[in-house]
């Protein structure tokens, strides 16, 4: 009589069959929960940078600062202190200029896979705001390149004095999902020749420029957001300001030492002929800010010495 064959498996075969499955399962668990975090976060972060940062047209009062573009709370850091954040980086194709000579200024932004940017927010009329400045807080220049179809910007650009310039490219990405992401980068400059920097003016609250007089009222505090409100005067009364690249004015905050960077927007309106912004400054030091303001078609600039204890 044949041999009977038992239909039960041995207790081995049970033991590998175990083991197998929980390891599929936990696989297909890890799959499963790696892509719920990673569609999470994609999709909570675009829907944060275009609820704070809603561009464009982006005149809202805003600054730029920190890496990333959500408006600055108290106690942001200033941005344009590295070359890269946030993923992207600033690549000039030349840093050493002649000094006292108009030469072409060209760089690409570049992604995380060295990949050029050619997608841009127009964040108050324009892509791109670059900002040039010697180290030591003198020969401010607010420029605006414009973008060939490879991604590489190109402005003509003065050093008129010998030293290490710092320049700060002020700009928005758009990504594929439409999310925006707002970030400022810096990279040195260089003018060949003796350097002999010059020691910055004493704080004061009001000065002159191309005839006008402009004060401003204001107390910042470190690691606070407080009003700072400008008023232009010309011969016979208040300044007639013109709107320069959809505002009042545009405020531009350096910070001596390190020349961190803040870029501030002010309020869509006059408040009682006053240009009215919001500035947060992340510490205590010495700040140079710059303001600029429009005037029958001509763009003028008031530069002050602040100090915060």
């Amino acid at each position: 009589m044949p041999d009977r064959i038992s239909a039960a498996p041995d207790r081995s075969t049970v033991r590998l069959a175990l083991v197998v499955g929980g390891l599929v399962l936990a696989v297909l668990l890890g799959f499963g929960l790696g892509r719920m975090n990673a569609g999470g976060a994609t999709s909570t972060g675009g829907a944060t940078l275009a609820a704070d940062h809603p561009h464009p047209p982006g005149t809202e009062p805003h600054d730029h600062g920190s890496a990333v573009g959500a408006d600055q709370g108290a106690g942001a850091e200033p941005g344009g202190l590295s070359v890269s954040s946030a993923g992207y980086t600033l690549a000039p194709l030349a840093t050493e200029f002649p000094v006292g000579r108009s030469e072409q200024l060209r760089f690409q932004v570049r992604d995380a896979q060295r990949r050029p940017v050619t997608r841009f927010a127009v964040v108050h009329d324009k892509p791109m705001h670059l900002v040039v400045v010697r180290r030591d807080l003198t020969g401010y220049q607010h420029l605006h390149p414009t973008m060939a179809s490879d991604g590489t910007w190109s402005v003509p650009l003065t050093l008129a004095q010998p030293g290490v310039w710092r320049a700060y490219a002020d700009f928005t990405v758009v990504a594929d999902d439409g999310g925006q992401t707002a970030v400022t980068l810096g990279a040195d400059l260089v003018a060949p020749g003796g350097y002999q920097p010059r020691p910055l003016p004493a704080p004061a609250t009001s000065t002159t420029v191309d005839g006008f007089t402009v004060g401003y009222q204001g107390s910042p505090q470190a690691g606070a957001t407080v009003p700072l409100t400008f008023r232009v005067d010309v011969a016979g009364g208040a300044a007639p300001l013109e709107r320069y690249l959809g505002a009042y004015g545009h405020l531009v905050a350096l910070r001596e030492g390190d020349l961190g960077y803040l870029h501030v927007h002010p309020e869509p309106e006059l408040v009682d002929g006053q240009v009215k912004f919001w500035l947060t400054t992340p510490g205590p030091g010495r700040y140079r800010l710059y303001l600029d303001f429009q005037v029958a078609a001509t763009v003028h600039t008031a530069e002050f010495t602040l100090t915060i204890p």
